[in-house]
This record gives C-alpha cells, sequence and structure tokens, in this order.
C-alpha cells in the first residue's frame, strides 16, 4: 500500500471534524479516553466535537470521563466503565425551547445538569437507570447503576421516579437520595451526607491534569512515529478500537514519508503529559512526547 492510500484517509478525517461542527441535538464537548460510540452498528472512538443522533450508544473505558451538551444548554456526564444509550432526541422545530431525550444509563456513574439559562428553556427529558426511570424537570441529578447497588441523588430541583414496578414517588428536596440494592426493595429517601455526595460527584467530573481533551484544546501527544504507511494505518486501527481518537500526521523526508500518529486537543500541557504518562508502553507508544 502507497502512501497515496493514507492522504484519503487523513482528508475523511478532516471532513468527519468539521460534520461536528453541524447543529445537533447531543455534542460531545469534553473527554477522557478511552471511550466509544456505536453508531448503526460501528464502534469507533469517541471524539470532542462529535454530534450525536438517536440510537447512538456511548461506552466509557476505566478513568474515562465523557461530557456532553444538549441541544437545551444541558450538561450530561459520564463516569468510567458505564454505557449510556440516547433516543427521542429532538429540539421541537415547531418550538425551538422545547428538548425532548431519552437516555438510558445500562451501567455506571451519571449526571445531568441543567445551567441557570438552561433552566429558562422547556425540556422533556428522562433517564432511565437501574430499573427506574427519572422525569427531569430542570435540575441537577447524579445516578449510578453499580455492581451491587443503584443510587439516584437530587442535588437539586425536582424529578418523579417510577421503578420497575409501576410505583412512583417524587422527590423535590435538594441533597437527598435512594439506594436501590439489588434484588431488593428501594431505600426510603433520605438526606445525602456532604463527604458521600463529593466523592459521587468526583466519578462523573472531569478534573483538571487528568488528561481531558477538549473542543478547544491545543495540546497534543506524538505517540511515536512510522516510515511504513501499512503499520501506520494498523497501529491507527488498533489504538482507535482501544478507545483512543488517534489521527495520523504524515511529515515528508527524503525518502519518502514518516507517519506520526497522535492524539490532539488536550486541554493543558498538563492534560497531555497525564496522558503520555498513562499510555507509555502501550501499543507501540514506547516514548510519547508533549507539543503544543
Amino acid at each position: 500500500m502507497g502512501s497515496r492510500h493514507v492522504l484519503p484517509l487523513i482528508l475523511s478525517l478532516c471532513c468527519s471534524a468539521s460534520l461536528a461542527h453541524a447543529e445537533s441535538d447531543v455534542v460531545v464537548q469534553s473527554l477522557i479516553m478511552p471511550a466509544w460510540v456505536q453508531h448503526e452498528g460501528r464502534t469507533r472512538p469517541l471524539s470532542v466535537g462529535m454530534p450525536l443522533v438517536d440510537g447512538d450508544r456511548l461506552t466509557t473505558g476505566g478513568q474515562a470521563r465523557v461530557l456532553l451538551r444538549s441541544a437545551d444548554g444541558s450538561d450530561i456526564k459520564l463516569g468510567e466503565n458505564a454505557t449510556l444509550t440516547l433516543s427521542q432526541l429532538s429540539k421541537q422545530r415547531s418550538d425551538p425551547t422545547l428538548f425532548t431525550a431519552f437516555l438510558d444509563v445500562a451501567r455506571g456513574a451519571f449526571r445531568f445538569t441543567t445551567s441557570a439559562v438552561a433552566k429558562l428553556r422547556h425540556r422533556d427529558v428522562s433517564i432511565r437507570v437501574a430499573d427506574a426511570t427519572i422525569g427531569i424537570r430542570g435540575t441537577d441529578v447524579w445516578g449510578k447503576d453499580g455492581e451491587d447497588k443503584r443510587v439516584v441523588c437530587l442535588i437539586e430541583g425536582k424529578i418523579s421516579v417510577q421503578g420497575k414496578d409501576s410505583a412512583s414517588f417524587v422527590m423535590d428536596k435538594a441533597l437527598t437520595f435512594y439506594e436501590m440494592p439489588k434484588d431488593l426493595p428501594i431505600k426510603a429517601v433520605a438526606p445525602v451526607p456532604t463527604d458521600k455526595l463529593a466523592k459521587w460527584a468526583l466519578e462523573t467530573e472531569i478534573s483538571p491534569k487528568q488528561g481531558a481533551a477538549t473542543r478547544s484544546g491545543s495540546w497534543k501527544v506524538t505517540l511515536f512515529a512510522v516510515n511504513d504507511d501499512t503499520q501506520a494505518l494498523s497501529a491507527y486501527d488498533e489504538w482507535r478500537n482501544a478507545g483512543y481518537d488517534v489521527k495520523i500526521h504524515p511529515i515528508a523526508a527524503s525518502n519518502g514519508y514518516q507517519y506520526q500518529l497522535l492524539i490532539t486537543q488536550l486541554a493543558t500541557r498538563a492534560d497531555a503529559e497525564h496522558l503520555a504518562a498513562s499510555v507509555q508502553g502501550k501499543m507501540g507508544a514506547l516514548e510519547p512526547t508533549v507539543s503544543h
């Protein structure tokens, strides 16, 4: 395979990036890799700026985080080892102030937060977690479908909850939560201890210096470089299958081309350094380097 086969790939990647800026009901704002999206039966790494549509299924790996922004201005956060399926997405064209969505959290931690400005807009959002469906009406809610138990915590606002047994109730007191132990009845709603809430919040938060990529990020990590385009494409596939949004950058050399494998759009130098350290030694990245 000659270098002429690599260039169309690079061009297609550029086109995909430009499509990310198109209007969408949900867009990836920031992420810590590895993370994937399954779209129409095809799985690829999640990337910042990527527009998401009905039926998309997101999965995160260990230590990963994802921040999504919905059309109504709300934030949807995912923690590590989580799975989220998006459906019923719609910013009503007849009424642009109305946004609808159904978020199915099959596992892991999530947080849905509506900003002060977004609270002025109308929405009909439901979240299914651990056999319960939560109706959102402008609020801040955290939840998790864990190995041993499931938790829903109302940080602010109001939610309606309907369990798998069709029992329903309303939560309208801030900083309260309930647990759903596996195969046991839902526990009574109770105040959440401050230390527990802080610990939960960290499970979905993208903290500084943890390797985050953002839409405005300008730092990059060069994983390694090779002189053979077939080897470059093989490495490209391997890294992307592993949930990393890598790119190939060809550099003209005296005897042809050298192909760099990059991860771009890291938020800060510290984020890039953290990512470089976390992938060092993996899949051929023996000495990854950081640059601006």
